[in-house]
């Protein structure tokens, strides 16, 4: 199965594209670039996150919304990434001791559908 995704690296870099063999307990998976049509292995630890999309253009201009609750999302979360970004949704499988963990948005209507979070890339996760 594919999934359409923009790779934030732990360093600042974004690369968009298909991520074909992702699993959440997997310490590498590929991606074929959207641009180049390349595919490269991904190395988990490298990254900040891995965030499946909508669409990649999304909508620059969207004010996401923050403050709606979500039935049957799992517990209210709050990351602040060790870059300063901070991300609201909501999880149900955080655990400090794996890889990394998702976040669903807050919002239903974000570009986001869910954030594939690496737990070595937070600087604090705190629930509400």
């Amino acid at each position: 199965m594919q999934f359409q995704v923009v790779v934030h690296y732990a360093d600042g870099r974004l690369v968009k594209g298909q991520a074909t063999d992702f699993f959440p307990n997997k310490e590498t998976f590929h991606m074929m670039d959207k641009d180049s049509q390349e595919t490269s292995e991904v190395k988990v630890a490298e990254l900040k996150g891995i965030f499946f999309v909508k669409t990649f253009e999304g909508n620059p201009t969207r004010r996401e919304r923050k403050d709606m609750e979500r039935a049957g999302m799992g517990k209210r979360i709050q990351v602040k990434f060790k870059d300063g970004e901070v991300l609201l949704g909501y999880t149900s499988g955080y655990s400090p001791d794996r890889l990394g963990f998702f976040v669903f948005p807050s919002d239903p209507d974000s570009n986001n559908e869910k954030v594939f979070v690496v737990t070595a890339a937070t600087a604090n996760v705190s629930f509400s």
